[in-house]
């Protein structure tokens, strides 16, 4: 299909300083969990982003001497010459697409407690570490600033040898060139601190001396905040400038591009649960009158509408993606050839960002592929064509089945995808009714329309299967796939024995009787020990009909996991607003329909909460009878066709949507193929120079 001439604009080439790109789609710096330890697998995720069209292609935030090392964080690094080697097969493979290939040099001031390297960190004043480490900052006298001017200089002397177009000056999201220009941080007395003039000197000097080493060959980039030095957060979407424009105003045609962001990554980056595509457009609206250089900001764009629009609009010159890029690395050339239905778009749930909280290689909900281009050889667009002409049957259509369903579909595979109830998705479809979760829907939706374009695959509604029905359809593989259910027994992290007390409880929810529409109608308790968006979106639904609710959690805070997805200081904050009271490091002990009775984690000390209804949200018990019934009675089947039975997604172990999703697609790829289970994918290393 033809590309729809409006979007054009969107294909132009732009000039950015020596450089130019193909076209306006931009990846900007993100996080991958690769970093310096694994090159190969970095190289492998960036590469699949240029061929998939992206005209410009980042590194995550790099290191340019161990006094910022950010450890246990796996980021990069360009250290020396192994990262020289490291960072090459990555620009190498950017490259072979037509693509550019950027770099994120990063200076870490009192965010980096130089864990690894023990190295004193430095910043413009005697600062605590940031990041919550018990240490201090060295405040940097004027032979300190001398050194890190020339690491930096000679970390863009590298990037260039590496073979990067654009080099970055990381001058936000508190890192030590945001703390020279914050008189918050910078208390000093001399030409370096004091007015503006003199707290842009630093950041003017790293600007100054990376364009005087490669600005004839590579890019000089900017990455700042549109509200630097505001005293206080304006609120989603009413900016503080605080001295944005003044800096602007006298450094805005000093660098080669302009990256534009906020301090607040639960903004900035924000769950679609609390924030909306192009959420960041009130804050950069207007920052292009104040510089001629090109201009580029993130928004969770996955509305090729919405990046037309942010274009046409002088918002921005380039359409910046970090989370869209890496749920489809293809979302350029879809809007090339028009193929919109058949974009994977970011549901905001912000599993990519776990990946750098937990030091693991990023994984992402819609697209399972993602990290596992080098190490598993999976790419996201292609897969290995069928070995057989099996059939396969998939019992569930939640998003394992559906995933599955899918990939085999596309492989070849004739697919039976049996679903017991009239509506797809299982437990995907029924989270998205929940406050603030419809964007997860897309799990589902993209997944359908990919099946009806594929005459081998019949999906069955309605159509709860028996093991003698799964007999006499006649397939050769068999995959359950019919998920889990919230328990009721108080088992959990905190009750690997459950509550005895619980089992003749009154007015006992789970969240799966929430999301049926059972609701209580009296005060009600939340007891989360599930620690992830549950148990605070559930409060939440529950507050909204007019019932007194508390949220009573064992951890010392709410959604305690959701601080790897930027999910807990929105959550808890949100039901703070909503007037739900929290309590925290509390273990249920009992619930009698009148009062709860908890014990603190800490003293054991007892403490009851009246309510008259309480809702669990513990552990989850996999649906797994059908597939022991077939497994017990496999051996009563003699002749009969199946080659293979396998339980998959939360039927085989309840997990997050998106190691659902990667079941499904991992049953789909390996079926019938020869698989080495004691190596089952490479094992990436780093380089390492001799001597």
């Amino acid at each position: 299909m033809p590309r729809d001439p409006r979007f054009d604009i969107l294909f132009e080439p732009l000039k950015i300083g020596p450089v130019t790109t193909k076209n306006r789609f931009y990846q900007v710096p993100h996080c991958t969990g690769s970093g310096w330890h694994k090159p190969r697998t970095l190289a492998g995720l960036r590469e699949v982003k240029a061929e998939g069209g992206w005209g410009v292609v980042n590194t995550e935030y790099c290191s340019i001497h161990p006094s910022s090392d950010d450890s246990p964080h796996p980021s990069a690094s360009l250290w020396d010459k192994g990262d020289i080697k490291s960072h090459a097969l990555m620009t190498e493979k950017v490259h072979a697409h037509g693509a550019l290939a950027g770099v994120e040099l990063v200076i870490g001031g009192s965010q980096m407690a130089n864990l690894a390297t023990r190295e004193v960190a430095l910043a413009p004043s005697s600062l605590m570490n940031t990041s919550g480490n018990p240490f201090q900052t060295r405040a940097m006298d004027k032979s300190d600033i001398k050194n890190v001017r020339m690491w930096h200089r000679n970390a863009a002397l590298r990037a260039k040898e590496a073979g990067f177009d654009i080099v970055y000056v990381y001058a936000t999201h508190g890192y030590l060139i945001s703390q020279f220009l914050s008189p918050t941080t910078n208390k000093r007395i001399d030409e370096y601190g004091g007015s503006l003039g003199n707290r842009i000197r630093f950041m003017r000097e790293i600007i100054e001396d990376t364009k005087e080493a490669v600005g004839d060959t590579m890019a000089v980039a900017v990455r700042f905040s549109a509200e630097t030095n505001a005293n206080k957060s304006g609120g989603d979407g009413n900016p503080i400038p605080g001295e944005t424009e003044e800096i602007l105003g006298l450094l805005g045609e000093f660098p080669d591009l302009w990256d534009i962001n906020i301090n607040d990554y639960s903004l900035e980056m924000g769950l679609s649960r609390f924030t909306k595509e192009a959420s960041l457009m009130p804050y950069v609206k207007g920052i292009k009158e104040l510089t001629s250089k090109p201009v580029v900001t993130v928004g969770r764009f996955t509305s090729p509408d919405t990046m037309l629009a942010q274009i046409k609009g002088g918002i921005v010159d380039l359409i910046g993606a970090a989370r869209p890029s890496i749920a489809d690395p293809f979302l350029p050339k879809k809007i090339q050839e028009g193929k919109f239905e058949d974009i994977r778009e970011c549901i905001g749930c912000n599993i990519c960002y776990v990946g750098d909280g937990k030091g693991v290689p990023i994984r992402c909900t819609q697209n399972p592929t993602m990290s596992e281009e080098w190490r598993s050889g999976w790419h996201p667009e292609k897969i290995n064509k069928k070995i057989s002409d099996s059939s396969v049957l998939i019992i569930g259509a939640g998003p394992t089945g559906l995933e599955a369903a899918h990939a085999l579909g596309k492989r070849g595979y004739k697919v039976m995808l049996t679903e017991a109830s009239r509506e797809l998705g299982g437990r995907v479809s029924t989270e998205a009714k929940l406050p603030g979760l419809s964007q997860w829907a897309r799990v589902r939706d993209y997944r359908l329309q990919q099946i009806e374009k594929l005459p081998n695959v019949e999906v069955f509604r309605e159509s709860r299967m028996t093991h003698d029905q799964i007999i006499e359809v006649g397939a050769e593989h068999i995959a359950i796939a019919t998920g889990s259910e919230w328990r009721r027994d108080g088992f959990g992290g905190t009750h690997l024995n459950g509550i005895d007390d619980l089992k003749h409880s009154p007015n006992l929810f789970t969240p799966d009787d929430i999301m049926a529409g059972n609701l209580p109608d009296g005060p009600t308790i939340i007891y989360d020990d599930d620690h992830y968006y549950m148990g605070s979106v559930i409060a939440e639904k529950i507050k909204a009909i007019g019932v007194p609710t508390t949220i009573v959690t064992p951890q010392d805070m709410v959604s305690s996991w959701g601080a790897y997805t930027t999910d807990r200081w929105r959550s808890q904050s949100n039901l703070m607003k909503l007037g739900v009271k929290i309590i925290c490091a509390k273990s249920l002990k009992s619930f009698n329909g009148k009062k709860a009775e908890f014990e603190c984690i800490y003293t054991n000390s007892k403490s009851t909460i009246s309510a008259k209804s309480i809702v669990l949200v513990t552990a989850r018990k996999p649906n797994d009878e059908l597939y022991h019934s077939l497994l017990m009675h496999e051996k009563n089947y003699p002749g009969t066709t199946i080659k293979s039975l396998k339980k998959i997604g939360d039927c085989d172990a309840p997990a997050i949507i998106a190691a659902a999703i990667y079941a499904g697609h991992k049953y789909a790829r390996e079926l019938e193929e020869t698989i080495d289970y004691d190596n089952p994918f490479k094992h990436d290393r780093v380089f390492f120079e001799d001597g």
